[in-house]
């Protein structure tokens, strides 16, 4: 199911290019919700208050922020929301999908880039103490840009990154339409079990069964995997496809609760806020706030 009205940013990097950086001093954000097909690494300094939305996770930032995001069908932007900043700097560097090889990236010293590089296709944000250590760096790389060096730069600071024990991933999987990680054909099976049950009631002996495993073992799989329950897995699942239909469809509130599965609307609210921080309305106007602005 696509998104309709959103914005598919045609960046000026070339096929010949590696990457580009570009950095900027602005009173606002004005750009709207926004997709494209290259990985996106973005730093903004003092825009507290603002509201960064990538896929279905709306969050409030703090006054140092760095994401990186890698799916190109992933919606990402940023709202003035609570911002009195009018000194805002931002940095955005843009590289190919493919720039690091797999066959590189699957070699020992660099498993958890290609790590961070997987969970970027739901979008992530760094911990206040990975942005500290590279802000500089970022910076000096937007005032010496030097070919080569350059790039080995920028493959340092992705390792750097990586190696934040503290990354958060924004976005649920249903909202960007995947279907766990190519290594992990059981986390696969899971989902599309819940694809073809998500609007009936799904009991854990029903999945175990399916997966022929017995219902602690399926239980210690879900929690070591997500670091979640069955029913807090399966309820992000729904929300996530909630949150497509919400911004993807006219339906109604209501309608869109009974269809992913939640017995009733009050119920869907809440669990709905609990895990967004926002209700399903607020989340419905805020797409539509952003989609404005194209």
């Amino acid at each position: 199911m696509k998104t309709p009205n959103i914005f598919r940013e045609i960046t000026h990097l070339s096929s010949e290019d590696c990457f580009i950086i570009q950095s900027r001093i602005k009173s606002d954000f004005t750009w709207p919700i926004h997709v494209h097909p290259e990985f996106e690494l973005n730093f903004i300094e003092g825009a507290k208050g603002a509201r960064r939305i990538i896929g279905d996770s709306m969050e409030e930032i703090d006054d140092l922020e760095l994401c990186l995001v890698g799916n190109e069908n992933l919606e990402h932007g940023w709202m003035n929301y609570q911002c009195k900043s009018t000194n805002i700097y931002e940095i955005t560097i843009q590289f190919h999908e493919n720039l690091f090889l797999e066959s590189l990236l699957n070699k020992t010293q660099f498993r958890s880039i290609y790590t961070m590089f997987e969970n970027a296709q739901k979008g992530i944000v760094f911990s206040r103490t990975a942005i500290e250590k590279v802000k500089d760096r970022l910076i000096a790389l937007t005032k010496n840009y030097n070919g080569f060096y350059s790039v080995v730069e920028l493959l340092s600071i992705l390792h750097e990154l990586s190696n934040d024990e503290n990354i958060r991933v924004l976005s649920s999987t249903t909202f960007g339409e995947m279907e766990g990680s190519a290594d992990n054909s059981r986390v696969q099976k899971l989902n599309c079990y819940f694809y073809e049950n998500y609007q009936n009631e799904i009991y854990l002996a029903d999945v175990a069964n399916y997966l022929n495993m017995s219902e602690v073992s399926l239980s210690r799989y879900i929690k070591k995997h997500t670091g979640k329950n069955y029913i807090e897995y399966f309820n992000d699942l729904r929300l996530g496809v909630a949150a497509r239909l919400l911004v993807s469809t006219d339906k109604t509130i209501s309608e869109i609760s009974f269809e992913c599965g939640f017995n009733n609307l009050s119920n869907f609210n809440r669990i709905f806020k609990k895990r967004k921080g926002i209700t399903p309305k607020e989340f419905r106007e805020s797409y539509s706030m952003m989609r404005r602005l194209i």
